[in-house]
């Protein structure tokens, strides 16, 4: 029988747990191993219990110790936690401070019923997760950054990636969707989705915001 997939949760509101609770006990390949109500609860729960889940729930906003703190620990101690932020806050720049520390979801509170269950089960299998303002919010901030900064592609990336790959790549960074993006460039769907599978491998990355900060580290928008 499959191992479930372990989580630990942490928030300083019981009912948030307990809302969250109630959504994972409804999938049968999840359950929840332990909750924290401080940032220092979840350090100690950690450093003593050791390796005791698949995934960690973090909200920010927690007293003693806040969410970055927490992730700011798990960093400088080299342990390597697959972590999904939960929280009220939308700001890109929080969403891209976490990120930078480790993070491999984010989700809105007013979205988590919606998609907790589907975040944990990806970020359990080292992919990322966004909830779908959050993921709108990133691509917006990495597409402004690439216009600020009017850079071109190096030559080594030119070679790389082929000119009809950059050009499906730019698109991507725009927001277009596989659709528009075949409409604009005169090509099939499927054509688009071959480019796009391309694209996910050559570059190591797994989704549409994946493939945007690359073009934006790269100089390709």
């Amino acid at each position: 029988m499959k191992q479930k997939i372990q989580v630990h949760v942490a928030d300083d509101h019981k009912i948030l747990i307990e809302g969250i609770t109630a959504v994972i006990n409804t999938s049968k390949d999840i359950e929840i191993t332990g909750y924290s109500l401080t940032g220092k609860e979840v350090i100690d729960w950690f450093e003593t219990k050791g390796n005791v889940a698949d995934v960690l729930i973090l909200d920010i906003t927690m007293p003693i110790l806040d969410g970055f703190e927490v992730l700011k620990h798990f960093k400088k101690k080299k342990i390597n936690q697959k972590t999904i932020i939960l929280s009220s806050y939308d700001d890109v720049r929080i969403v891209q401070e976490v990120l930078s520390l480790g993070c491999k979801g984010y989700l809105s509170k007013k979205d988590a019923g919606e998609h907790i269950v589907k975040a944990i089960r990806a970020v359990a299998t080292n992919n990322q997760y966004f909830s779908a303002d959050i993921q709108e919010n990133l691509l917006k901030s990495l597409t402004k950054q690439s216009v600020t900064q009017g850079n071109m592609p190096d030559e080594y990336l030119k070679n790389t990636l082929t000119e009809r790959e950059l050009e499906v790549l730019k698109l991507v960074t725009k927001e277009y969707s596989t659709i528009e993006i075949a409409d604009f460039l005169h090509l099939s769907v499927n054509t688009i989705e071959t480019y796009r599978k391309s694209l996910l491998k050559k570059t190591n990355v797994k989704n549409a915001v994946g493939l945007a900060m690359y073009a934006v580290k790269n100089n390709i928008v």
